[in-house]
């Protein structure tokens, strides 16, 4: 009972006394923390109750283990650093207080101000400095080596680095967004710490783990949570995927593009697994015939690519895929079918038929699908029916030429194909002159052209000797062009020009007349038809060797000259009007005279006198001039059509 008294009282001796670390016969004080970010001027306030006068000795140290570092001195008022490592660093601010430049985490210590007054007792504060520093962005890198589910072992998933952070910064893993801790067999982390020279901390942790197939799409990243004055913060890093191998458990065969397929598309079959990495395939096709399953060649990466497939490319194909290192295999079978419309025939292939007659055309093709059939007209693409047979009838020579039957599978976009037939009508030769007249110079070379059409094939003369140069202009017409050199008889007779065949003849005859710049007197032409169905121009009449049809040139350049004087003409009598009705209205105010002189000036005060003066002047024809007539209907006199001098200075 004694032994237990004497504890009792030492405890409560000891906890009464206790005392400064350091400094005997002092009673320990709690300090006052200060939190600084590195970098930072830290203010270190002595706070004393005692008067800090010049009176006044003033002490500051800094606490190392179990010691006192004396570090600054104020005596009457001055301060004095002490040699050390804060010598250059301290500064007095006024009193006991004192200011410690670009705080380092070297800082982060105790630091104690002793105030020391005559006739006192000695007090002291004590000041615990916290230094803080933000680490850098964390940087995280995935392990590139990949990850193997099959793997009875943990294996790196990726490394995080938080550099230059104080104090040290903690790490924390994540997958899609979910915190991750430690499971025995399933998760582990490692971490290393470095202390830079800086008194900075480096911290870096690895991720272990043993993966699922599951998470070969998981995103991974590590966040970093620090503390700085006022409160904790995080810094997080980005977000990586992690390779990760499993074995396959199925292929598949995909045929792109996914729709009805025709000749012509580009065509791509490519084998896929649900395996990482993928097996080995094989892509083959069987043998209508036999049966066998024969392997394609010209396959790249697992992918046949048919840049222009056909018909022939349809049928039943199969991708194989082999995993090596589990030893499994898996098939998937896919039938290819490419679309077409082929072999289109018209009957009968090449018809020939006469004017009058009618003419049934039949269509017919080959395709893999329910075919429709429509004909058109080449030369317009108008579309004459719907269906595989058409109907011509009461043929005439313009119903010869191309018509097209049109193959198309509704059900294949795109998919058609186009059949050619051209109806030769037989007949007599239809000749018509590019040009019935020419104007021509004399002696100049020239072109003329005649179109021709008619079956059998006619037989094309010129009246006159010259080159003569033949091409089809289509399936039933001929261009003929005769180059010839201008001579009196052309001038005189014409150039005829006659096609015929076994069924007929026919011709047109071109005139050629000369251009003259002689006014000629107009005359009129006469156009007769002959028996054969030639149209030819005969002049009425030619004066002073004038040409028809420069007398119609003329003629009509002197119709349209007379227009614009017209024109001219009407709008000079509307000028008149208005002038006239701006002097009628000065008259009757009483603002001016009015004279029947050829030249009238209207009276105006001396002041406005030699102002401008617009005169008006006609410069019509005498015949022009009769259009001007008086109110009576009656024309003027030239002499009511002369000079006028209108004063507008008013």
């Amino acid at each position: 009972m004694d032994l237990t008294l004497l504890l009792c009282a030492l405890l409560l001796t000891a906890f009464c006394c206790r005392r400064s670390a350091g400094v005997p016969g002092e009673e320990e004080v709690i300090p006052e923390i200060l939190e600084f970010q590195v970098g930072d001027n830290a203010h270190l306030s002595c706070d004393s109750s005692l008067p800090t006068d010049n009176r006044s000795n003033v002490d500051w140290f800094f606490k190392h283990k179990d010691q006192l570092i004396p570090i600054f001195r104020v005596r009457q008022g001055q301060g004095q650093p002490d040699p050390g490592d804060y010598q250059h660093r301290l500064t007095l601010l006024g009193g006991a207080n004192l200011s410690l430049a670009h705080v380092t985490p070297r800082d982060e210590r105790i630091f104690i101000c002793q105030v020391k007054a005559i006739g006192s007792h000695t007090q002291e504060k004590h000041i615990q400095l916290r230094i803080y520093k933000a680490p850098k962005e964390p940087t995280i890198q995935a392990s590139t080596s990949g990850i193997s589910v099959t793997s009875k072992v943990l294996q790196e998933v990726a490394t995080c680095n938080g550099e230059d952070g104080y104090p040290l910064p903690h790490i924390t893993w994540y997958k899609n967004r979910t915190p991750l801790k430690e499971e025995k067999n399933r998760i582990r982390f490692t971490e290393s710490r470095t202390k830079e020279s800086s008194g900075l901390y480096t911290v870096r942790s690895t991720l272990w783990a043993q993966l699922d197939k599951e998470d070969k799409e998981a995103l991974f990243y590590c966040e970093l949570s620090y503390r700085l004055p006022g409160g904790d913060h995080m810094k997080e890093s980005k977000e990586v995927n992690v390779t990760i191998y499993y074995p396959m458990e199925k292929v598949w065969l995909e045929v792109m593009p996914n729709r009805l397929l025709k000749e012509g598309d580009k065509v791509e079959l490519k084998c896929l697994s649900d395996g990482n990495p993928p097996p080995d395939f094989t892509i083959r096709k069987q043998d209508p015939s036999s049966h066998d399953w024969l392997e394609v060649e010209n396959t790249s990466d697992a992918v046949l690519v048919l840049e222009q497939a056909n018909r022939h490319h349809s049928g039943l194909y199969e991708c194989l895929g082999l995993d090596f290192e589990t030893g499994m295999e898996a098939i998937d079978q896919q039938q290819l079918l490419v679309n077409y419309v082929s072999n289109v025939q018209v009957q009968p292939r090449a018809p020939v038929t006469f004017e009058g007659n009618s003419l049934k055309l039949n269509c017919s093709a080959e395709s893999s699908q329910p075919v429709v059939f429509q004909w058109k007209r080449e030369k317009t693409g108008e579309v004459l029916k719907n269906g595989s047979v058409l109907h011509l009838t009461n043929l005439t020579r313009e119903a010869g030429g191309g018509y097209l039957c049109v193959a198309s599978v509704p059900k294949v976009p795109g998919l058609k194909h186009t059949q050619l037939v051209n109806v030769t009508i037989n007949g007599s030769p239809w000749v018509m002159a590019k040009e019935r007249h020419m104007w021509v110079k004399e002696n100049e070379v020239v072109n003329l052209t005649c179109e021709i059409s008619g079956k059998p094939r006619p037989t094309i003369s010129w009246s006159v000797n010259g080159t003569v140069y033949e091409h089809d202009k289509d399936f039933q017409s001929i261009l003929s062009t005769l180059k010839v050199q201008v001579i009196p008889e052309l001038l005189e007779k014409g150039v005829v020009c006659q096609a015929s065949n076994s069924l007929g003849s026919n011709k047109t005859t071109i005139l050629l007349e000369l251009v003259n710049l002689t006014t000629p007197t107009v005359t009129t032409t006469e156009n007769t038809t002959s028996s054969h169905g030639t149209t030819t121009n005969s002049p009425s009449a030619k004066a002073n060797g004038t040409s028809t049809g420069d007398q119609v040139k003329k003629a009509g350049t002197r119709q349209e000259s007379k227009g614009v004087v017209i024109v001219a003409v009407i709008v000079c009598i509307l000028l008149l009007a208005v002038l006239g009705a701006v002097l009628y209205f000065l008259y009757k105010k009483g603002k001016m005279p009015c004279g029947r002189s050829g030249k009238q000036e209207i009276t105006l005060p001396l002041a406005r006198k030699n102002e401008i003066v617009v005169e008006v002047k006609s410069d019509k024809l005498p015949e022009e001039m009769g259009l001007l007539q008086g109110s009576n209907g009656d024309k003027r006199s030239p002499r009511d059509q002369g000079e006028k001098y209108i004063d507008l200075r008013h």
